[in-house]
């Protein structure tokens, strides 16, 4: 209940006052002691007195970044939102500074571009110094001018984002502000009026064009201060489009940061199939070679095998060949009893020669058993 801000408080550019506060210092704001303890239950006429005690100004300090009691005051304003009357006679108050720069602060929060202008530029006057805390927690001098000088030029003021307004040649333009005029150049004019008395008539005449031209009056001077505005203006807009053109660089480095994050996303993706992929490949390769060494073995055993049967067959055909010899030499015999066109009575004598050529038929009954053999084995007859 001690952080929520007043029901009875306006919207401010669209958003909770509050809002107009980072939320990190927001929430270091909340657990400070200061506003704790000090800033619970105030009021806007009670704020003043708690305003009236502050010796510094600053935004946050140390290494934990603690707010200092100037921003838990102005977090205070922004919560209770007291009337734009109260606020104006804080900006006008000589006796206390630091009320001043309160009330300032927080006009340049939440007022108008107009009301920003009409009230801060008067403070340019006050030369008055001030105590500043640091980052470091260290102290620093400053003047009150410096310090409107940075609320109406800068974009941070004590660790705070400040809202844009406009410039004021673009509301000078708009005839909604005066043009600004220096609260010296009365004192110019005095000092010039000092100089033209004490110089006599000759010099008077020979100068009055000079006379013109620093009062203002001469057509050179006025378009001299023309030019002058114009180059304002242009710096000012030159200042807003590099702004514009480093917001737009900014979000293209971003755009090329999460490109170059998409591009790397899919180099992994891309990496990871094929790593995938070449694992499957080789799986495979080695699956083809498993089989290939396998059909290989198949292959070999097979062939020893057929070659051990062939061994054993023609082992078995010479066996039977020793044992059964003469069926081997018997002639054969087809239906009409001639074998390639020879007659029969030459057959018969070509199988006696062979008889007799062979040696089966030895006297002896042991060399014939031999040759019978031999015969067998396609050995030439032992002939004693």
């Amino acid at each position: 209940m001690a952080n929520r801000t007043d029901p009875a408080a306006r919207s401010i550019r669209g958003t909770n006052p509050q809002n107009l506060v980072e939320k990190i210092l927001r929430s270091k704001i909340y657990q400070n002691t200061y506003w704790k303890e000090q800033c619970f239950g105030l009021t806007a006429e009670t704020l003043v007195d708690k305003a009236m005690e502050l010796d510094h100004l600053g935004g946050t300090y140390g290494g934990n970044r603690k707010p200092t009691p100037f921003m838990c005051l102005v977090m205070k304003m922004l919560q209770i939102q007291p009337e734009k009357e109260i606020v104006i006679e804080f900006i006008k108050n000589e006796d206390y500074k630091y009320v001043r720069i309160l009330g300032a602060f927080y006009l340049r929060l939440t007022g108008s571009d107009i009301d920003v202008y009409r009230y801060l530029e008067p403070l340019y006057n006050d030369y008055r110094k001030l105590r500043r805390k640091l980052n470091d927690g260290q102290f620093s001098l400053t003047h009150v001018d410096e310090v409107i000088d940075e609320l109406l030029t800068k974009d941070y003021s004590c660790d705070v984002a400040l809202p844009r307004v406009k410039k004021r040649w673009t509301l000078e333009s708009l005839s909604q502000l005066e043009l600004r005029r220096s609260a010296l150049e009365e004192d110019f004019e005095e000092e010039e009026e000092k100089e033209d008395n004490d110089q006599p008539v000759d010099e008077l005449e020979d100068k009055a064009y000079e006379k013109d031209y620093y009062r203002g009056r001469s057509p050179t001077r006025e378009r001299d201060r023309d030019r002058r505005r114009d180059s304002h203006r242009y710096r000012d807009r030159d200042y807003d489009r590099d702004y514009d053109r480093d917001r737009g660089r900014g979000r293209d480095r971003d755009r090329e940061k999460e490109r170059d994050r998409d591009r790397e996303r899919d180099r992994d993706r891309y990496r990871l199939r094929e790593e995938k992929d070449y694992g499957r490949e080789r799986e495979g390769r080695e699956r083809e070679r498993r089989d290939r060494d396998r059909d290989r073995g198949r292959r070999r055993s097979y062939s020893r095998s057929r070659s051990r049967s062939r061994d054993r067959k023609d082992h078995d055909v010479g066996d039977y060949r020793k044992r059964h010899g003469r069926s081997s030499l018997s002639p054969r015999r087809h239906g009409d009893g001639l074998e390639d066109g020879e007659p029969k009575k030459k057959k018969e004598k070509k199988e006696k020669k062979e008889k007799k050529d062979d040696g089966t038929d030895h006297p002896d009954p042991e060399i014939a058993e031999a040759n019978k053999l031999r015969a067998a084995l396609g050995l030439k007859p032992l002939k004693l």
